[in-house]
């Protein structure tokens, strides 16, 4: 057991995973600094869930602010971690701190390298997914949304942009393209319920027509992804838009094509058909291709991690220790250097950090806990860096980031939004933008005084 208040630990990144695992590292006496790009913590859970779910995001906002209840867990939002950030691990370490926990989710962005992708119109979901949910800066960025947009993707972030676009937008058609078929759709039943009263389902039975022998050659049911489309289809509520919604299958994007302009005006797709691999459905390129007028499209094929730490990454994913010295439940949570071919001893993932999109909070609330665990396990391989007064850290680090929120600043925020959405009689208010939030934290701490 590590001595109380003898380790540091930063924690870089305030979402589920990276909350829990303070919360578990401070019960075991540890000073944990949480750092965090936002000035508001939650992660995903705050910035990514669908704007109207008020009473999930109210649950998690009140386990997220008992994990911060202990003293020993200090809070610095509004700071960015990165080589072009406010500070650098480097700077972490310099800071005296044992260990590091990048628990910042998966800031990066997955694209296909498709010709085309820099047009204008061309998006990645989770800029739009930001954008609606008041991420600041993405909330006060303009996003040319046309009447006829192409999702690349068929999962739930998918149906968040497809409920984005048909509900609140009301654009005229939204088409959502997958490389595999029918039986490989990723989003659930729930999702569909949003936005199946502007479902094309005749559109649909001649896209599972057309797929079906593909499915029967390699032993699908056509009529299991029948029964699964019709089943999501009876709980729909009513439409609020005359949006076609439709669902593409066995396409893959080409190109991204544009006008004089350079925005986007259509995509070329692929043909695809079905092959089984060591158990496993995969797309196979067929050299047929056919063209789809638009005038948006949006990436929704998953997210990568954030290349701005300056850590190792391969595939969209940082490099983890194949020999992990500390594993939990045989997962590595340890930062490797394949260059060196060693540890980066000091430094550790959780959550989407560690395995980007993978799960929901449940799931990143336990892989924080594990991380926490296994940086636990580290510190007791090793001797303190500093045994003095941590406050020390902290005065000199405000005096030099005076822009940071603290603790009780988010205390001054929240209440603040609560008494918004009192007013407005709505039920969830939330500032758009930094400088409206920290000018309502310094206008609270001046009448204080």
């Amino acid at each position: 057991m590590v001595e109380a208040k003898s380790y540091r630990v930063a924690i870089i990144g305030a979402g589920s995973a990276g909350l829990f695992a303070a919360r578990e590292l401070a019960k075991n006496g540890i000073y944990v600094a949480v750092f965090n790009r936002d000035i508001k913590p939650g992660g995903l859970a705050e910035y990514g869930i669908y704007p109207d779910k008020v009473k999930m995001k109210e649950g998690l906002r009140k386990q997220f602010a008992s994990c911060m209840d202990s003293a020993n867990i200090k809070y610095f939002g509004n700071v960015k971690v990165g080589l072009h950030g406010d500070i650098t691990l480097n700077d972490i370490r310099s800071f005296g701190f044992d260990a590091i926990l990048v628990a910042s989710g998966a800031q990066g962005t997955k694209w296909l390298g498709v010709p085309g992708e820099d047009l204008k119109g061309v998006y990645h979901a989770k800029d739009i997914v930001y954008h609606y949910n008041l991420l600041p800066p993405y909330s006060t960025k303009e996003y040319e949304i046309g009447k006829n947009v192409i999702i690349v993707g068929m999962g739930n972030v998918m149906m968040d942009i497809a409920r984005y676009l048909i509900r609140d937008q009301k654009v005229e058609k939204v088409t959502s393209i997958a490389r595999r078929g029918p039986a490989e759709t990723k989003f659930s039943r729930k999702e569909m319920e949003y936005v199946g009263s502007n479902f094309d389902l005749d559109d649909y039975k001649n896209e599972l027509f057309k797929a079906t022998p593909i499915m029967r050659s390699i032993y699908q049911d056509p009529d299991l992804s029948l029964k699964f489309i019709l089943n999501s289809l009876e709980t729909c509520i009513e439409p609020n838009s005359s949006t076609i919604f439709c669902l593409k299958f066995l396409s893959s994007i080409n190109s991204i094509l544009g006008d004089k302009n350079d925005h986007v005006n259509a995509v070329i797709v692929e043909e695809n058909t079905l092959i089984e691999k060591n158990g496993t459905i995969k797309a196979q390129s067929t050299g047929k291709m056919s063209r789809m007028d638009c005038d948006t499209v949006i990436f929704a094929i998953g997210d990568g991690v954030d290349p701005e730490f300056g850590l190792p990454m391969d595939n969209y994913e940082y490099y983890k220790n194949p020999k992990p010295r500390f594993p939990i439940e045989g997962i590595s949570y340890e930062a490797f250097d394949p260059n060196l071919m060693q540890d980066i001893e000091d430094v550790f993932f959780a959550g989407w950090a560690r395995k980007a999109s993978d799960g929901l909070v449940g799931i990143a609330r336990k892989d924080g806990i594990n991380a926490a665990q296994a940086v636990l396990q580290y510190l007791e391989t090793i001797s303190p860096k500093n045994l003095g007064d941590p406050t020390a850290f902290e005065r000199e680090f405000l005096n030099d980031h005076p822009q940071t929120v603290r603790k009780k600043e988010l205390r001054i925020l929240n209440e603040e939004e609560k008494r918004q959405a009192k007013l407005q009689n709505i039920e969830d208010f939330k500032f758009s933008s930094n400088e409206e939030m920290l000018k309502i934290i310094q206008e609270n701490k001046v009448s204080q005084y």
